[in-house]
């Protein structure tokens, strides 16, 4: 199997509008979730986010190019951007052919539809936009990608609530492993901030109308964000060949199915996704640092994470450092995998391990180091990310320092 690395990434979230600035929140423990500005924002019982804020689409497109792009595909297209250009990837006609672009969302163009739901319903109108179907369909983010920087190789959307990030850059790694493609443009993209997208989530009840705190004893549910992460990876040996700066090597993935519940988590699945990335890695349970948890702040996700990961890890668990950054940016849902691989990147290839934010109190049932609201220096040189979606569909995928 051939090894696969990342040499660009890039980004756009409530923490920043770039990967680094995105970080640096992380470092900095920073909690970016505020007020939601939106159209009748007071007919929400939920009025808080991890929003973008400051952003100006025109300053990013054309108005030719807004006709096409929702709000999902803009942030999608900046940050694959920011990734290409970091990772000074040339494609030229033979690299194209070898190369392609996997997006996780779970949404899609939310806005687009919001906005025309109303224009049919609210306003009565007969006639929307020609181009309503080409900014909602899910996969338009992926396709504008690939257009853009050319990629003629494998290009599809993942979908999967949740983890649809993380199986998203597994399919990406998978590629590459196995000789499908050199190069894969991948991570995700979400913007489900819109009313009716809001007013659907308050009707599952696992929103908190004033924080996220996961792992902490007074957590009452998860906080919604926005954003998008996209990441150049790439084979190693080629990256090497052109002298490109590596940022981490993906060493395993593994998914599963509880096939138990369509919204309550289980933990033997969560067990079965860390145990088969370890595995698919070649690594023991040793060797890992830190895990990027699913950490969603509601009572069941965490509680349920902390077991499988005690599970797993047996006495290492409690050597092992397990933060949440949804804390800080929120739960971007089909993109929060991508924009969590950062604090990944930032452990092994800085030494900074993120905190979870907003921590008051620890909870007996979530009894792990959980890097309580202040970042930490540490030398780790293999980490996990988590991703655990509705539905009971998991995704894990493993990093290693190069």
């Amino acid at each position: 199997m051939r090894r696969v690395v990342i040499t660009g990434q890039g980004a756009v979230s409530a923490l920043g509008h770039t990967a680094p600035t995105t970080m640096e929140g992380m470092r900095e423990g920073r909690c970016a979730i505020g007020p939601l500005e939106m159209r009748d924002v007071e007919r929400l019982s939920i009025g808080i986010g991890g929003q973008v804020r400051s952003y100006d689409e025109k300053a990013h497109f054309t108005r030719q190019e807004l006709t096409f792009f929702d709000r999902f595909t803009q942030f999608a297209l900046i940050a694959g951007q920011e990734a290409m250009t970091q990772s000074g990837l040339e494609v030229d006609e033979e690299t194209a052919l070898r190369a392609g672009c996997v997006v996780g969302t779970s949404g899609g163009g939310l806005h687009t539809v919001d906005d025309n739901y109303r224009t049919v319903y609210e306003e009565g109108k007969n006639r929307v936009h020609p181009f309503v179907v080409p900014r909602l369909m899910n996969n338009a983010a992926a396709s504008h990608l690939s257009m853009k920087h050319d990629l003629r190789g494998p290009s599809f959307t993942v979908a999967t609530a949740c983890a649809s990030s993380n199986h998203a850059m597994g399919q990406a790694f998978h590629m590459i492993q196995s000789g499908m493609a050199d190069v894969m443009l991948t991570g995700g993209s979400e913007s489900m901030l819109v009313f009716g997208g809001i007013k659907a989530w308050e009707g599952l009840r696992v929103m908190s109308k004033d924080g996220c705190r996961p792992f902490c004893k007074t957590r009452n549910g998860m906080v919604q964000g926005e954003g998008a992460a996209i990441f150049v990876f790439e084979e190693y040996e080629r990256a090497r060949a052109r002298g490109a700066d590596i940022l981490a090597e993906v060493v395993g993935f593994a998914m599963s199915a509880d096939a138990s519940d369509i919204v309550m988590p289980n933990s033997d699945g969560a067990q079965r996704a860390m145990a088969g990335a370890l595995q698919s890695a070649g690594i023991n349970a040793d060797e890992v640092g830190y895990i990027n948890a699913h950490g969603t702040g509601t009572a069941a996700n965490d509680r349920t994470e902390c077991a499988a990961v005690r599970a797993v890890f047996g006495d290492h668990a409690d050597r092992l450092m397990i933060s949440s950054t949804k804390s800080m940016h929120g739960h971007l849902i089909g993109g929060t995998g991508a924009v969590e691989l950062l604090a990944c990147i930032m452990a092994l290839r800085d030494g900074v391990i993120a905190p979870t934010a907003n921590h008051v109190e620890g909870d007996p049932e979530c009894d792990l180091d959980v890097v309580p609201n202040e970042a930490r220096d540490a030398d780790v040189s293999v980490v996990l990310t988590n991703a655990f979606a509705f539905g009971g569909l998991n995704a894990v995928l493993a990093l290693r320092k190069v």
